[in-house]
């Protein structure tokens, strides 16, 4: 298990610089040059040129990547080329906001999607579980930005239960006024997701539902909530784990969607607003942020799953 975590965390090294490499050169493919952000357009060639040479697009690529990772290797994500603000300390700001929207509405999501896939499941031939695998079905198709909208109309326009965007200029100093905007955006995205989540639960509940060890367990004497905890939970989750990570990191890539609707100052505005102004280094922090983020969520549920799952852990022992 140690070498295939040494072999995994390599694997997550180099998954990693492939991302910055990819980052760096498609934002490089892109029309104009960076130094645009700082010029206005009757500049003059001086000014171009010493544009260029503040934001570096003046030297080789190869210089330029260099120089970037070279910053990332020390933790130094640069400065924005329009507001000279450090990268670093405006994505940990907006971190303050992307971050507890995705991690409640993950927790949220997985609630739901357990309560209704296994339900589902187990109550397959019930009109309700019919209904609830309808809902997943349903759910999966509609846009998160809708869901949103609806939301919005019903509590935020109609009730006034909720505030339809925004969220607090003191940020999280009065706890409460933060979670209340952020009730909607984390309903929002739970909503859609519960409904993708509870179909993989179902469905390896179902498989659960049909292996020989819970007839076995059902046949002890067992009641059938008794013999899913004891048997059914440990192998039905090790398929959803996996699931459970892309979950997670679709939640935060999604940010850009659910903050645009409920105008939220996180990471998605962030990136609006960089490709809008063309500010490389805001761009390229929040990409490789949300790249790194994604990778560690990734790593996680493979290591998680050889915890949960001997089997894999044999397979490891075997391939060495």
């Amino acid at each position: 298990m140690l070498r295939y975590l040494l072999r995994r965390t390599a694997f997550l090294v180099v998954s990693l610089v492939v991302a910055m490499l990819a980052i760096f050169v498609l934002l490089r493919l892109l029309p104009g040059d960076p130094a645009n952000a700082l010029l206005s357009i009757d500049a003059t060639p001086e000014q171009i040129a010493a544009a260029r040479a503040q934001v570096g697009s003046d030297q080789p690529l190869a210089v330029q990547f260099a120089t970037w990772a070279g910053q990332l290797l020390t933790g130094d994500l640069g400065s924005s080329y329009i507001s000279s603000r450090p990268v670093g300390g405006e994505l940990a700001s907006r971190f303050g906001v992307t971050l507890p929207l995705t991690l409640l509405a993950f927790s949220l999501a997985l609630v739901l999607s357990l309560v209704i896939g296994i339900t589902a499941a187990v109550k397959a031939d019930r009109w309700y579980g019919i209904a609830l695998s309808g809902f997943s079905q349903l759910g999966v198709a509609v846009p998160v930005f809708w869901v949103g909208v609806v939301l919005v109309w019903i509590f935020a326009l109609q009730l006034g239960l909720l505030p339809s965007g925004g969220f607090p200029r003191d940020d999280w100093e009065d706890p409460a006024d933060a979670l209340r905007s952020l009730t909607l955006p984390v309903i929002t995205v739970a909503i859609v997701m519960s409904a993708s989540l509870s179909r993989y639960v179902r469905s390896a509940t179902l498989d659960v539902l049909g292996s020989d060890y819970l007839r076995t367990a059902r046949a002890g004497g067992a009641a059938l909530p008794e013999a899913l905890l004891r048997h059914g939970v440990r192998n039905g989750s090790v398929p959803v784990i996996a699931v459970l990570g892309i979950e997670l990191s679709t939640t935060l890539l999604g940010a850009v969607v659910v903050e645009s609707v409920f105008t939220l100052p996180g990471l998605g505005s962030m990136l609006l607003t960089g490709i809008q102004q063309h500010d490389y280094a805001n761009i390229q922090g929040v990409l490789i942020v949300s790249t790194l983020f994604v990778l560690l969520v990734g790593f996680a549920a493979d290591i998680l799953q050889r915890i949960v799952d001997p089997r894999l852990r044999a397979t490891v022992s075997g391939n060495r």
